[in-house]
């Protein structure tokens, strides 16, 4: 580091003990479902998270499982399994069973696979022109970019009509995956009833100029992760393999227009693998008009996206709160939907308002070469004020013109120039799972948009890291006000508008194993 780095980046406290390497890292991939497992919600499930170093997932959480319950699904890569009990077994034997197997060495959180919805609020059809793409003056940013098909999003919901004459050309040859029946064609089961994913496929990439229907934001490539069933119901194992896929299938864009799981840590782990392998999750705030974000939109690694009306004003069922990023039209917006229901129709949510911003997002990328965490503050640099309070409408609503115009690297669009961010790096490494490092970051600008905290270490271990703001109280497993506590080593904190009135406390800690680690902070300005 040079000298100026080292400065802004200092040690804090060092504690070494000694202590043995973890194990061989397990191999990485998605395995296929039991036969026979149901769609939808499975809430007989819990889900088992293996800390990296300990050996095969299944393998480990086999060893714990009662007689009357099986590991059903494992995803090797987010280091998870499913057990599934009987669905007459008391609600007090899965507790009990949580409680018991999340004091085994090794095992590092125990959950119900909670289940999330389609965040919708269902309107009256009825005609009228657009007003969205209007709105967020995309119909303006079209004169310097229609999008680029090399900019891929990923619609992580029910199944989209991916050969509805408004969509197939924007979706690739291979359109995506069912997570929901294990199988590679994720078109709805029950066009009729599922119609979620087509009409936000619609609202972010439905063709452009093509003299058919409806546009979207702009001419982006779409594929789709079917997670919901015909219901609008999914499990938090589904879609999180579902993130994890479309993360692997070069997603620069993963919109979630879903919700209501609360805090899960697999969705937590699943999230983070998007953000650190460059992918950039955009989520519903919610429908149910409460002053909090839904998860997974309030997850640090999201955007949260509300919902206003025609006239910018808050949708009376749009969640709010001080984790919003953005917003975006979400009323009464007309969209593509399954053709049995007559190709096009109005619907209103959060849901809407989700894939508009995705789709501007995609345009931002036709236009400009930024990474996931230079697209975030991109869009919300560029964005509109509409006169909201900033727990409505976060840094304003998404502004598409404003977004292909504006230089990044002029300092308007989130550090995409050298001049608009500053990174530095430090190596060490931890001994064993009673071994931490603690540093502290003297910021670089007085008033950051945006720092991300990402931690690189072994794949035999599994590392934590936690943050402080505000405060010269060192950060700590017990003491955080952000962590990042995955199954490896794979760890990333992404603060908007951090508080620079102390220098950001860090600390890298190891739950197990030992070995070498990056520790890398990029400040924004």
């Amino acid at each position: 580091m040079s000298d100026d780095s080292t400065q802004r980046f200092d040690r804090r406290t060092f504690l070494k003990a000694t202590g043995a390497a973890g194990a061989a890292a397990a191999t990485s991939g998605i395995t296929a479902a039991t036969p026979g497992r149901d769609p939808g919600p499975k809430k007989d499930e819990i889900l088992v998270g293996v800390s990296a170093g300990h050996g095969d997932v299944e393998g480990k959480v086999s060893s714990y499982v009662p007689g009357n319950a099986e590991v059903v699904h494992t995803n090797d890569t987010l280091r998870y399994a499913a057990v599934k009990f009987p669905s007459q077994a008391p609600d007090k034997a899965k507790q009990n069973f949580i409680d018991a197997i999340t004091k085994k060495d090794g095992i590092k959180y125990a959950e119900r696979n909670r289940t999330f919805e389609t965040q919708l609020s269902p309107s009256d059809p009825r005609f009228g022109d657009q007003y969205a793409p209007q709105q967020v003056e995309s119909d303006a940013a079209w004169d310097t970019t229609l999008g680029d098909s090399s900019v891929t999003i990923a619609v992580v919901d029910t199944g989209a009509q991916y050969s509805h004459p408004d969509l197939q050309a924007n979706y690739k040859s291979n359109p995506g995956k069912d997570f929901v029946d294990s199988d590679s064609d994720p078109a709805p089961d029950a066009p009729s009833n599922e119609y979620h994913a087509t009409h936000v496929s619609g609202c972010a990439a439905a063709v452009v100029d093509n003299g058919t229907g409806v546009a979207g934001q702009g001419n982006s490539s779409l594929i789709n992760g079917r997670a919901l069933d015909e219901n609008g119901s999914g499990s938090t194992s589904d879609i999180a393999d579902a993130v994890e896929w479309a993360t692997d299938q070069g997603a620069d864009i993963i919109n979630m227009s879903l919700g209501g799981g609360g805090y899960s840590s697999t969705m937590k782990n699943a999230v983070q693998y998007a953000v650190n392998n460059g992918s950039l999750p955009i989520c519903a705030a919610g429908n149910d008009g409460s002053s909090s974000v839904s998860y997974p939109a309030a997850y640090s690694e999201c955007m949260a996206i509300s919902a206003v009306d025609s006239s910018e004003n808050l949708a009376s069922f749009s969640q709010y709160g001080s984790k919003v990023d953005l917003c975006a039209p979400g009323v009464d917006i007309l969209s593509t939907t399954t053709e049995t229901r007559g190709s096009y129709e109005k619907l209103s949510g959060t849901s809407m308002a989700t894939p508009v911003t995705s789709g501007v997002a995609g345009l931002a990328l036709a236009k400009w070469d930024l990474t996931n965490s230079e697209l975030r503050s991109h869009l919300k640099n560029t964005a509109k004020d509409i006169s909201l309070s900033s727990d409505k409408q976060g840094a304003g609503q998404v502004n598409a013109y404003n977004a292909v115009t504006t230089d990044p690297g002029s300092g308007g669009g989130g550090g995409g120039g050298g001049d608009g961010s500053t990174s530095s790096t430090v190596s060490d490494s931890l001994s064993s799972s009673s071994d931490y490092d603690d540093y502290e970051w003297n910021w670089e600008y007085s008033s950051p948009s945006q720092i991300v905290v990402e931690l690189s270490g072994p794949s035999d271990a599994d590392f934590d890291l936690y943050v402080n703001e505000g405060t010269t109280t060192n950060a700590s497993p017990s003491n955080y006000d952000y962590r990042s506590i995955s199954t490896n080593s794979q760890e990333s904190i992404t603060i908007d508008s951090p508080d620079t009135s102390t220098p950001l406390q860090i600390d890298v800690d190891s739950y197990s194993g030992s070995g070498s680690y990056d520790l890398t902070i990029t400040e924004y300005q």
